[in-house]
């Protein structure tokens, strides 16, 4: 059976320790001499005990203690590696022990120990924590307190806060008549005792926090876990509903030049409308906040007047005070709002249509210029396809046959230019030969052009 009980730790200067009444019995504080200087401390542990947990607390970032049995050997944080009976977990200003049969007699841990800390021996650890209420809402903020006892007793060590740590979960109970059924676990906070926050007063063994539950709605199983590097008490409630908001929307656009209203209507059912007070902040297109606040009202319906800034997205935070069904007072922050208006079109004005005119003149109009149209058209179709052709059949005849264009054809300044060229020739010939000595003169004798005998 696990024992436990805070001692303090006692600086072995030759002052006896106090009477400890019936807690004598379990550990005893020695107050003899002892040869390590400084180092000095020793407890007694009774022949009784199966199972013990201490926790030492020393300077920050010193190295691990080393525990001496009663029969003088030591114990290192590094025998825990291969001994079944130790668990050990050093961190920078602590260490957390668990002895399992430890050896009766007087023990003595060595280490820097702070001067102003105890020696504290862990026993049945046990977590008390707040009861969820049955019915919650999305978006709304609780507060939650839990304590940590020892033996049923409240801790009074103010660094036990440095070794534990409570979490909040929310365990999707799988239902299938709720919208969260297969949903994953949610965790929603972690609570330390270090006068933060909500947390009231540091070290006193009282976690105090709040959390929001931004989740979807569904059925969910509140599990509060306790954890230490060696210890873990878990508290598992009974299943909560988390519904959605209890008020629904309805936006009234404005048209141009006039405001819009978000019209909100509060259930009944679930609240008491007369207890509500609705406020937050309206953000504009053009990056404008404007905070808003309405007071309870005996009617269910609140409106919020927004401005007009035409085209663009609005955005609205609310939070929600009132009373529930069940009158509980809660609050919550709702889920942003937000709704766009789109950007007009741009109408082009029209162009006004001719005056009409009678049957009669209108269809003789429309009647000339059509078949005007129709015949000048048809003209351009037949004289294009013709030089199509024409340019085809040159191209074939120049290029691929290699025939002049014309082929045999005589015209009659075609042979007047020929005769005249070639009456030029003859000319242009005779000149030449009466020039260089030509055979024949201009009476067409020969020449003779062979020497005489003289």
């Amino acid at each position: 059976m696990a024992k436990l009980i805070l001692i303090s730790m006692v600086l072995l200067l030759g002052v006896s320790a106090p009477a400890l009444g019936d807690e004598q019995e379990k550990l005893t504080v020695l107050a003899e001499g002892n040869e390590i200087p400084l180092l000095n401390n020793r407890f007694r542990i009774d022949h009784d005990v199966d199972k013990i947990t201490l926790l030492f607390f020393r300077r920050q970032g010193s190295p691990a203690v080393v525990l001496v049995r009663p029969d003088g050997s030591k114990i290192y944080a590094t025998h825990s590696l291969n001994d079944d009976n130790l668990q050990w977990h050093d961190e920078l200003g602590y260490d957390l022990i668990v002895l399992n049969k430890p050896m009766p007699g007087p023990w003595q841990v060595v280490g820097q120990i702070l001067p102003d800390s105890r020696i504290m021996v862990i026993g049945d650890i046990s977590l008390q924590v707040d009861e969820l209420p049955p019915l919650l809402f999305r978006g709304e903020i609780i507060k939650l307190t839990g304590k940590v006892l020892n033996d049923g007793e409240q801790v009074k060590i103010g660094r036990f806060r440095d070794v534990i740590n409570m979490q909040v979960d929310f365990v999707s109970t799988n239902n299938n008549e709720y919208s969260n059924f297969g949903a994953r676990t949610e965790h929603v906070a972690n609570f330390k005792d270090d006068g933060r926050g909500f947390d009231e007063r540091p070290g006193d063994a009282i976690f105090t926090g709040e959390f929001r539950l931004d989740f979807a709605a569904g059925q969910w199983r509140p599990e509060i876990a306790l954890t230490t590097p060696i210890i873990q008490r878990k508290v598992v409630q009974e299943p909560v509903v988390v519904k959605e908001p209890p008020l629904t929307y309805e936006l009234h656009e404005g048209a141009k030049g006039e405001s819009h209203e978000l019209h909100i209507t509060l259930d009944e059912q679930l609240l008491d409308p007369q207890s509500v007070l609705l406020q937050g902040k309206i953000f504009y297109p053009n990056n404008d906040e404007q905070a808003f606040s309405l007071p309870a009202e005996q009617d269910n319906t609140r409106v919020i007047t927004i401005s007009n800034y035409e085209w663009g997205r609005y955005s609205l935070q609310i939070e929600l005070y009132g009373t529930n069904s069940n009158g509980r007072e809660f609050m919550a922050a709702l889920p942003d709002y937000e709704f766009a208006i789109a950007r007009p079109i741009e109408k082009v004005e029209e162009i006004a249509p001719p005056v009409s005119q009678g049957p009669t003149e209108l269809a003789e109009q429309s009647d000339q210029p059509s078949a005007m149209s129709n015949a000048l058209f048809y003209s351009l179709v037949v004289l294009g396809n013709v030089f199509i052709l024409l340019a085809g059949w040159a191209a074939i005849r120049v290029l691929v046959q290699k025939k002049p264009l014309l082929g045999n054809i005589n015209l009659l300044f075609w042979k007047k230019k020929s005769a005249q060229s070639d009456e030029q020739e003859t000319n242009s010939s005779e000149a030449n030969s009466d020039k260089n000595g030509s055979k024949s003169d201009k009476s067409g004798e020969i020449l003779n052009l062979s020497m005489s005998d003289d």
